[in-house]
C-alpha cells in the first residue's frame, strides 16, 4: 500500500512537472508570435525613385519628419515594409537612416535608385547590385603651393571611419573604405535577376559623393581607382549607417545615363528599378520565412 502511495506521489509529480513545461512552452509559442515582425526597408531618393513602390504596398500610413524625410509604412504579401524618401544627397540619406532605424528597427535595408555609368561596358536600364558601396567625395589633395595649380588625379582616399587619428596626418586613414553588401540580400537579388527584362543584373561597386561628375575622364579615373560601376549621392552614407548599426544592407541601382558610352538619359528606369526591387523585396521576404 505504502509502495503504491510513493508511486502516485511520484507519478502526480511528473505529470506536474510535465504540465508545467507544457505551460511555459506554449507561453514562449505566444510571446514569439506576438513579436511584431521587423519592417524590410526600402530607401529612394526623389519622388520619381520611391513613389512607384510605395503605391504597391498595401494598408499605407504615411508619417513625415521635418520637411524633407518621408515614410510609407504599409505591407507586401502581408510583411511590414517601409519605403523611405529621403532626400538627394549623402547627409539626407544618413539621417534618413539613422532616423528610420531608431524609430522602425528594420530587419534589412535596401537603398534604390538611378545612377551614372562608369563601366562602359554596361547600357542603360542595366542594374547593379551593391557587392560594395564606397564614397568617392571623401578625398585629401596633394599638397601644392600656391600658383602650382590643381591636381584632381593625384588626390587620395580618406577613411572617413578610422577617426581615432588625423584625417590629415594619420596613413591609416588614407585608404578607401568600403561597405560590402548583404549575402542575404544579395543572394535574394540573384534569385530574381531573370525578372529584369529591359537590361542586364550585374554585381558591382556603387561610388557615392555629394558630386555629380560629367567630365568622362575623371569618371574613368574613379572606375579604374575605386573600380566603381556606377556613380549617385547616396548609397555609401546608408550603407555606412547601417553598418554602424548592423542592419543588412544593399544598394540596388540602375543605370538612367553613362557618359562613358554615350548612353542617353531615360527617365523610365526608375520605375524599372522599383519594379526589379519589388521582386527582390518578395523572395527576401520568402527567406525570411524559411528561416
Amino acid at each position: 500500500m505504502l509502495k503504491n502511495l510513493k508511486a502516485f506521489h511520484l507519478l502526480s509529480l511528473l505529470l506536474a512537472i510535465l504540465l508545467s513545461l507544457a505551460g511555459c512552452s506554449s507561453a514562449a509559442e505566444t510571446e514569439a508570435k506576438e513579436q511584431p515582425q521587423r519592417p524590410i526597408l526600402i530607401q529612394g531618393p526623389m519622388p520619381i525613385e520611391a513613389e512607384k513602390f510605395a503605391e504597391r504596398l498595401e494598408n499605407v500610413e504615411v508619417v513625415t519628419s521635418g520637411s524633407t524625410y518621408e515614410f510609407y509604412i504599409g505591407t507586401v504579401e502581408g510583411y511590414p515594409v517601409i519605403v523611405s524618401k529621403t532626400g538627394k544627397g549623402m547627409a539626407n540619406t544618413a539621417a534618413a537612416t539613422a532616423m528610420a532605424i531608431e524609430k522602425y528597427n528594420p530587419a534589412a535595408i535596401i537603398n534604390q535608385g538611378t545612377s551614372g555609368g562608369h563601366d562602359p561596358e554596361l547600357e542603360v536600364f542595366d542594374i547593379v547590385l551593391g557587392k560594395r558601396s564606397v564614397s568617392v567625395g571623401a578625398l585629401k589633395t596633394g599638397d601644392l603651393k600656391e600658383g602650382a595649380g590643381i591636381e584632381p588625379t593625384q588626390w587620395k582616399p580618406m577613411d572617413l571611419m578610422a577617426s581615432e587619428g588625423s584625417a590629415g596626418e594619420d596613413p591609416n586613414a588614407e585608404n578607401i573604405r568600403y561597405y560590402d553588401g548583404d549575402e542575404g540580400l544579395l543572394a535574394a537579388a540573384r534569385t530574381v535577376k531573370d525578372t529584369h527584362t529591359e537590361g542586364k543584373v550585374v554585381e558591382g561597386t556603387i561610388g557615392s559623393a555629394d558630386v555629380w561628375n560629367n567630365e568622362v575622364d575623371r569618371i574613368k579615373w574613379f572606375h579604374e581607382k575605386y573600380g566603381t560601376s556606377v556613380e549617385e549621392m547616396e548609397t555609401a552614407s546608408a550603407a555606412q549607417i547601417s553598418a554602424a548599426y548592423e542592419i543588412p544592407f544593399l544598394g540596388i541601382r540602375i543605370l538612367s545615363n553613362n557618359k562613358t558610352n554615350n548612353g542617353a538619359y531615360n527617365p523610365d528606369t526608375a520605375a524599372a528599378n522599383q519594379d526589379y526591387v519589388y521582386e527582390v523585396v518578395k523572395e527576401y521576404i520568402s527567406s525570411l520565412s524559411e528561416n
